[in-house]
């Protein structure tokens, strides 16, 4: 406690700096993978290439992508950008396969009726296909957003500021009070991020809200 109260402020803005990194490609990430989950149910042969590129994707080194990026992408080691990119790649990794396991739990007797209503395409997609699946790829996101915090950190072996700096120098240095602030900071802005993403899941599904119940 010691620690952290002579040093709040940098935690503080190591927090911010891993919500960024964290955050931001779990937001591209999802759109990046809505078109290629609509893909994957649309066309079912696709399925099984989205199942198996994604899964191949995440078994991609943390460490290792991170240090390809500058390669891939031109920019310097320290560049933020190499994480959101490379994060983004696990996110679309994770979230893929999600939305497309949602928008297949849709049950076609409701696609039929939206159909029949007038509702057809990105209409229906939007406004029907899309809203019932909203349970499962929330799910999804919650083990990205919980996944993402934690690769985040690994980031600091390579320099880039973030929790992940807390370990690596409290370690480095022996100093208790650092490292473990490091985990407690993480393992609380993990649950933020999935806290949040469980109300917007309740908000955009008010029809699930059972009186005198839980959804």
């Amino acid at each position: 406690m010691d620690w952290l109260a002579s040093n709040w402020r940098t935690v503080i803005d190591l927090a911010g700096q891993h919500l960024y990194l964290a955050g931001v490609p779990l937001v591209l990430g999802l759109v990046l993978s809505l078109p290629l989950g609509w893909a994957a149910k649309r066309w079912r042969g696709a399925y099984p290439a989205v199942v198996t590129t994604s899964g191949l994707l995440y078994t991609i080194p943390s460490l290792a992508l991170f240090i390809i990026m500058p390669i891939v992408l031109g920019t310097k080691i320290l560049d933020p950008v190499n994480v959101v990119v490379a994060m983004t790649i696990y996110t679309v990794a994770l979230l893929a396969r999600t939305v497309a396991d949602g928008l297949m739990s849709v049950p076609d007797h409701v696609e039929q009726a939206a159909t029949a209503m007038g509702y057809r395409g990105l209409r229906r997609l939007v406004g029907v296909e899309l809203p019932l699946a909203v349970p499962v790829i929330a799910a999804g996101l919650r083990v990205a957003a919980v996944s993402n915090v934690s690769i985040v950190s690994v980031a600091s072996l390579v320099g880039v500021s973030q929790l992940g700096t807390l370990l690596v120098d409290g370690w480095r240095r022996i100093i208790w009070g650092e490292l473990v602030t490091g985990i407690v900071a993480c393992l609380v802005l993990a649950l933020l991020l999935d806290g949040l993403i469980l109300l917007l899941a309740k908000a955009l599904t008010p029809w699930r809200r059972v009186a005198g119940g839980t959804p």
